[in-house]
């Protein structure tokens, strides 16, 4: 395996890659190297993501596909509301009515 550590702009954000390169073997496997695991937070028996674009393979642990999807909605939900809150009013409101119901 051959490490490749570089850095590239995104706006004024410094972003540190590492690109590694490996062998596919006759079973159609590749070993992601242990410091690549440790930083995306793999641990053996994990569900990854693979996603084909073009020809790019992109892999994604679950948790940061989670965390990317959220941070692309962020935009949607202004800073001042705090969605925890209202599902919690939410089911409040909902358990009030129950009661309501079951007590006539």
């Amino acid at each position: 395996m051959t490490y490749y550590n570089y850095m590239s702009s995104a706006g004024h954000t410094f972003i540190y890659h590492t690109s590694v390169t490996s062998r596919i073997n006759d079973n159609g496997r590749i070993v992601i190297p242990v410091e690549i695991r440790q930083s995306m937070g793999i641990k053996p028996g994990d569900t990854l993501f693979l996603t084909l674009e073009g020809d790019v393979l992109k892999v994604e642990s679950h948790a940061g596909r989670i965390r990317r999807v959220q941070e692309s909605l962020r935009h949607l939900i202004p800073d001042t509301r705090v969605l925890s809150d209202e599902l919690i009013a939410e089911r409040r409101e909902e358990a009030r009515q129950e009661m309501e119901e079951w007590l006539g």
